[in-house]
Formats: C-alpha cells, structure tokens, sequence
C-alpha cells in the first residue's frame, strides 16, 4: 500500500514512543542534577570503570561460549544424518523455558558442605559462583539465541557455492572458512546481539552469583545505598554500552551478505564421529535441562513441606493477575504496530512500528530506575502499584507480541482487504470479520509469549512491584539469595510448570488448527 497511513493506526506509535522515552529523558534529568562539581568524581569514578570491565569481559565470554555451544547443534541438526534430529532442535530451543536465574539457583545448589552433592553421592563440591558461575548460567540459558539464528541460517544456504568451490579445488576446510562462515556471519551478529543486550540486563544470575556488573550495582546503589543520583549515572552507562552494541551491529548486518538455497544440501554422514555428535548432545541436553530439573525435584520434596501452600498459590496468582493484562494491552499496541509495518512499510510508518523495540532494548533495570524517578516526579499516585508494574510489563514486552502478529500478517495477501472494501465493506468489518480470524494464530502466539515473560521476569518486579507483592520470580530470588534451596524449589518448580502449560496448549492449538 502507497497512500498515507491513518491517525489511528500512527497513534499507537507514538503511545509507544512517548510511554519509553519520557521516563528515559527523566533519567536524564534526573542525573544532571548531580552538583557540578563532584561530576566526574561520580560519573568516572574508578569503580565505574570496573564495572565497565567486567561488565563487558561477562559479555564477550558468554557470547563465545554459547556461540561455540550453539555452532555445533545447529550444523549438526541441518547438516548431517544425526539420528532424532528433531528432538536435538527441541534441545537447542528449550533452555528458553527455565529462567536463567534458575539455573544459577541449580549450580548454587549443587556446592557447599549442605549441597546437592554432599547429600546425594557424599561429594563436597565448591560453590560455583563470581565469574565462572555468571558465565556459566548465562551460557547454558542464551545458546539457544545463537542456534536458532545459526539453524535458519544453514538451512537458507545455497550448497551450489560450496560445490563449485570444491570443484575449483578448495579442501573442505577451506570450503568451509572461506564460503560457509561468511555467509553465517549475519546470523552469529543477530544471535549476538540478543545475547548481548541479556548479559546487559541481566540481574538474576549476576546478583546470585555475587559478579559486580552494571545491573547488580544500579540495584545496589539504589537500594541500599539510597544514592540515586548515582544509580541514575550506572544506568546512563549501562544504556550508553546498549546503544554502541545495537549501533554496531546495524552497521555489520547491512555490510553482511547472506544467499537463499536453491536445494537442500546433501546430508554429511557422521560414520564413525556418530557417537561423539550424541554424546555432544545429551551432555548439552544434561546440563541445560536435566540439571535444573533434577535439582528443583530433589530440593521440591522437602521444599513443599517447609512453606505453605496458601503462600504458594498466592505467588502463582500475583504472577498471573500482573502478567495476563500485560499480554492483552502489549496485544492492544501490536496489533496495529504489526499492520502499520506490514502494510505502511517505509518512512514514519516503519520508524513507529520500530518504536516498539525499543523496550526490549532497555535493560530492565534501567526501564524500572526511569519509571521510578518519572513517577515519583510526575505521578507519585502510580508509584508502587500494580498498574505501574503492568505498565512496565506492556512495553518491555511488546516486542514480543509483535514479531509474531508481524509474521503472521504477512502471509495474508493484501488483494482479500482490497477485495473486500471493492464490494463495499467497510474497514472495522474488514478487520473483524477478515483479518482478525486469519490473525488468531500470531494473536495466540504473542500473547503467550509476553503472559510467559512476564511471569518470570525479576529486575522489573523487583523495583516496580507493590510492597509485598511477592510473585513466583520473587520468591525464588530471595530464598535462593539465602540459601534456602529447598524453600526456593517449589516457587521454581510452578514457575517452570506454568511456562510448560501455557507452551503445550500453544503447541496444541497450533496442531489442531493445522
């Protein structure tokens, strides 16, 4: 469509606009009203610099790790003959459903003279914590970014380059560096770049593990040292390190070149390595499901007759009752999000439609420090309530409803709307009686997607949350902060049971609806 977009599908943009960037401008505000004078003491204080470091030396070891993590699954499920290929994809994709900090609460778990070890098999493990720890959460949970960028990516190749290379006399190494990897690289950048922006925003792993980044200090400077011009100053460096990250990866992605296959590439038979490739994937399956798991259920068995059950289902619905409203208003934006995009793709159209990234962007902390500051100024009445902590929800995760209404919307060919308003129907029935049935499955979709992240998420409901408001991501935080593994496994456990209802019903609508 050429002609100009209506207001009322513009509006939806700007709400999204303004919702995000008037709390950030605040954060501004709000940190320049440190005394001129100690400026640079607060602002390029040594400590700053360290987080710095450390911060970004988290970073580039989880992207390496869980790139060399994702790399080998991804080449393996699409190019060779490795048996239960499709079970090995669900491993690649599953370690999305256990939030990362419960894996960090497993790991903790294990060590220590009251571990998991000492009592099972006798064995006094030391606690895997500080660095080591961080990066070992934080890889398990985020390969998964990796391989499915770096899965689609294999199977979009054209394998008539690789041919005429070895024709030309290159060895398969060779082929493989030279032709292959290339072509990979703006899959590895996406996949990157999702895994950056975490690692940014991460609170839960960090904060149990005890590593000093940007995010455990803006937490700690607000919250316990009450300095919140300071914790302002981390968050403007924090978004300051997202804003280079997400600068460079849009320069790479347009310099990257990637091709479309023509035919699917032969099969490489693994012979000999077979075992080797089954033995990568089960350790990798061991250790980002079946760890997790295992523990919550040993720890759950004694866990659910140490707390009560009231305050359990208590949790769940505090969960859900934020959760559910944040699905159906991030819905209420997306949908005419993903329409402006779709069918008004160029110019303001596409610039508003982007708006909605830029939540998803923000690392929580940063988001939740604005929000405060903003309605602290502006609207003290919404401060710690309920509707702020819904609020938050909406934007941050409205990218996540997008992207599947988006997907969805742009398989249905615009000629049955122009159809339709030939034979006179008018535009509200177009969208009721036409698109609305033919977007159920992206409205199914995003939905469960943002209700779901919701439900697990920490950072924002940690600072956002009414007094007392105690969710399931809550409970598990603060018990495993004190060591209380048993008392944590319940709350993990429904949190991890939840998830994998509301991804089964997803599966199964989707299955009958074919």
């Amino acid at each position: 469509m050429m002609r100009r977009p209506p207001f009322y599908l513009l509006l939806p943009g700007f709400i999204t606009l303004a919702a995000v960037g008037l709390p950030l401008l605040y954060l501004v505000l709000r940190a320049l009203e440190i005394d001129p004078e100690t400026l640079t003491d607060v602002v390029f204080r040594p400590r700053n610099l360290e987080l710095l470091a450390s911060t970004l030396k988290l970073t580039a070891s989880v992207l390496i790790l869980s790139l060399l993590l994702a790399f080998p699954l991804a080449w393996l499920t699409t190019r060779t003959d490795l048996p239960a290929s499709r079970l090995a994809s669900l491993i690649g994709v599953l370690p999305l459903a256990v939030p990362s900090y419960v894996t960090a609460y497993a790991l903790l778990s294990l060590g220590g003279p009251y571990g998991l070890a000492a009592k099972v098999f006798g064995i006094t493990l030391p606690h895997l914590s500080g660095y080591v720890g961080a990066l070992v959460a934080l890889s398990l949970y985020t390969y998964p970014y990796f391989y499915m960028n770096l899965r689609s990516a294999f199977l979009r190749l054209d394998p008539a380059l690789e041919e005429a290379a070895r024709v030309l006399g290159h060895a398969p190494t060779s082929v493989f560096i030279r032709v292959v990897l290339p072509q990979l690289a703006p899959a590895v950048m996406a996949g990157g770049l999702i895994v950056a922006l975490h690692v940014f925003g991460d609170f839960g792993v960090v904060s149990l593990m005890r590593y000093p980044t940007f995010s455990y200090a803006i937490y700690l400077q607000y919250s316990t040292a009450y300095d919140r011009v300071g914790a302002a100053w981390l968050a403007l460096w924090l978004l300051a390190l997202t804003s280079v990250v997400l600068f460079l990866e849009a320069k790479a992605t347009r310099l990257a070149i990637a091709r479309t296959q023509k035919r699917p590439p032969a099969k490489l038979r693994l012979g000999r390595l077979r075992p080797i490739a089954q033995g990568y994937v089960t350790g990798l399956f061991l250790f980002s499901i079946g760890l997790p798991l295992s523990v919550l259920l040993y720890w759950a068995r004694a866990g659910f007759a140490r707390i009560d059950r009231g305050d359990l289902l208590e949790a769940l619905a505090r969960s859900a009752f934020a959760s559910a409203p944040a699905a159906f208003f991030a819905l209420a934006l997306a949908l005419p999000l993903a329409y402006l995009g779709v069918r008004y793709a160029r110019g303001a159209a596409r610039t508003l439609e982007r708006a909605a990234y830029l939540g998803y962007a923000i690392p929580p902390l940063v988001l939740a420090l604005a929000l405060i500051f903003f309605t602290l100024k502006a609207v003290p009445w919404l401060y710690q309530t309920i509707f702020l902590l819904i609020y938050a929800y909406t934007f941050h995760f409205l990218a996540e409803a997008l992207s599947p209404l988006r997907g969805t919307l742009s398989q249905i060919p615009v000629a049955i709307e122009e159809a339709a308003r030939a034979l006179g129907t008018r535009t509200y029935a177009v969208f009721t009686r036409i698109l609305l049935p033919l977007l159920w499955p992206g409205l199914a979709s995003g939905g469960i997607l943002v209700f779901l992240s919701a439900m697990k998420e920490l950072p924002l409901t940690l600072l956002l949350a009414p007094i007392g408001y105690d969710t399931l991501a809550i409970n598990v935080w603060s018990y495993t902060q004190e060591a209380m593994f048993a008392e944590a496994a319940p709350y993990a456990l429904v949190l991890l049971a939840s998830g994998a209802i509301f991804a089964g019903m997803l599966l199964a609508w989707e299955g009958s609806a074919k």
